[in-house]
This record gives C-alpha cells, sequence and structure tokens, in this order.
C-alpha cells in the first residue's frame, strides 16, 4: 500500500527552526517531483517548495524563498523542509505531494505552530 506521510510539526517561537520529514511508504520517491504545501484556516493551500524528480532542480515560492530549503535522501525515500526563520504567520497544516505522470499521492499533514 502506498503512503506518504509526513512528521517534524510542532510548537515553535517566531525566529525558530523546524525540520519537516515525508516518508514513503511502499514506493520510492525517485522520478516523482515532490512538493511542499500548507492550509492555513480559512486559506486557500499554497505551494512551498518542490523538488524534481527527473533533475533534482527546486523551486520556492516568494514567501518562503531564502528562508525553506527541500532536499531529498539519497535512497529518495524521504524528503524534507528544512524551515528556518519561522514567523506567526507560517501557522498552517503541511503537507506534501509526490507526483508522477497520473500518479499523485498526498499525506495526512503536520500541524506547524509559531507563537512565542
Amino acid at each position: 500500500q502506498v503512503h506518504l506521510v509526513e512528521s517534524g510539526g510542532g510548537l515553535v517561537q517566531p525566529g525558530g527552526s523546524l525540520r519537516l520529514s515525508c516518508a514513503a511508504s511502499g514506493f520510492t520517491l525517485n522520478d516523482y517531483s515532490i512538493g511542499w504545501f500548507r492550509q492555513a484556516p480559512g486559506k486557500e493551500r499554497e505551494g512551498l517548495s518542490c523538488i524534481s524528480g527527473s533533475d533534482g532542480s527546486t523551486y520556492y515560492a516568494g514567501s518562503v524563498k531564502d528562508r525553506f530549503t527541500i532536499s531529498r535522501d539519497n535512497a529518495w525515500r524521504t524528503v524534507y523542509l528544512q524551515m528556518n526563520s519561522l514567523k506567526p504567520e507560517d501557522t498552517a497544516v503541511y503537507y506534501c505531494n509526490a507526483a508522477y505522470q497520473s500518479l499523485n499521492y498526498w499525506g495526512q499533514g503536520t500541524q506547524v505552530t509559531v507563537s512565542s
């Protein structure tokens, strides 16, 4: 059975850091493009970053550029999102997505709360 599982969320003070993980179960992530998204209450889901399965190129939304870093392990089992300089407006449920041709998988999400 194919799953994506996010972990690493939690409560952090403004200016702090968290590292989110997106672990694949039942498949490997090579060939897939992996994206991180977030959704805050009352807002639409927002794309934050992605890493290409074909060439490893990365993309960042302006709201997180220079603060967040996407990476993967060499086994293509886990993709990470390192989040630094967190702000209260980063509070949201964070999701990862794996997409390849007609295949598309979402994780269940992990809550990130940035508050003093």
